[in-house]
């Protein structure tokens, strides 16, 4: 399921917790230290999957009311069953035209949505029009290019065994706002104050190969999105290079990988 306001494939929410969901959780930590989180607050986590970010603010904090909000129903549908907070609330809708009204929030997040919204300058735009003066307005995406080492290592491989592959790797590390300075350049151009950027670090960590690899045979994201354009033959062939670069000289079993994220902060102005 696509949408003319994302180009990430979502069907089914077990599949994208193994696949994206468990990272989303372990960033959602150094995100909120980066763009800070108040008790009685009313907040809004804008494209919220599977729910993680929603639920570490309240964990963190004695929020008063917070949003999740995805256009994926598999995974609001998710999210709703595994929540048992009664201060969150999530819906299915898209962030490029949010069903709230201006100046409502206090915070407003985004984390890893951004790169798959074709129109990014809309979503910020609506993001910052539901900000309260003064609200902390933030989003983090993958540093895909220069950072994210177990979905690199996949593309560079895929780039290598597949002419497909290399248009495949090409529009993965071209996304939007995945670049040095993008996400803060765009801050800025929506007329958010005191503009902040930094990099975020967690390590991916996979129990062996199969845990590695068996996401991408789902349905959810741009790595089971190509593979299904591939024959038997050629995923076969593409999943004995990548297994070889997994193993790296080896035998299988745990392998710890760094990803970067790009994260932004401003302040909705008066």
């Amino acid at each position: 399921m696509t949408s003319a306001s994302s180009t990430f494939v979502a069907n089914d929410a077990d599949a994208y917790e193994k696949l994206m969901g468990r990272w989303s959780r372990q960033l959602a930590l150094p995100f909120l230290d980066f763009v800070g989180s108040a008790d009685g607050e009313r907040v809004l986590d804008v494209g919220c999957g599977t729910g993680h970010l929603a639920f570490a603010v309240t964990r963190r904090t004695g929020a008063g009311e917070v949003r999740g909000i995805d256009l994926a129903e598999p995974y609001i549908a998710h999210a709703r069953r595994h929540n048992q907070d009664p201060r969150i609330v999530f819906e299915v809708g898209d962030a490029c035209a949010l069903p709230y009204p201006d100046r409502h929030f206090d915070r407003v997040l985004s984390l890893l949505v951004l790169h798959f919204v074709p129109d990014t300058g809309k979503a910020i735009a609506e993001m910052r029009r539901v900000a309260k003066p003064g609200a902390v307005v933030g989003a983090a995406v993958w540093d895909a290019r220069g950072g994210f080492v177990s979905n690199r290592m996949f593309f560079d491989t895929a780039a290598a065994v597949d002419p497909s592959g290399r248009e495949r790797r090409a529009s993965s590390y071209t996304r939007p706002m995945t670049r040095p300075g993008e996400l803060a350049k765009a801050w800025r151009e929506a007329g958010l104050k005191s503009v902040a950027e930094t990099s975020l670090a967690i390590r991916m960590e996979f129990a062996s190969f199969a845990d590695y690899w068996t996401p991408f045979e789902g349905r959810d994201g741009p790595v089971a999105e190509y593979l299904s354009t591939l024959d038997p033959e050629q995923r076969a062939r593409l999943r004995e290079a990548v297994e070889s670069a997994y193993l790296d000289g080896e035998a299988d079993g745990p392998r710890s990988y760094a990803a970067l994220a790009w994260a932004v902060k401003g302040q909705a102005p008066a």
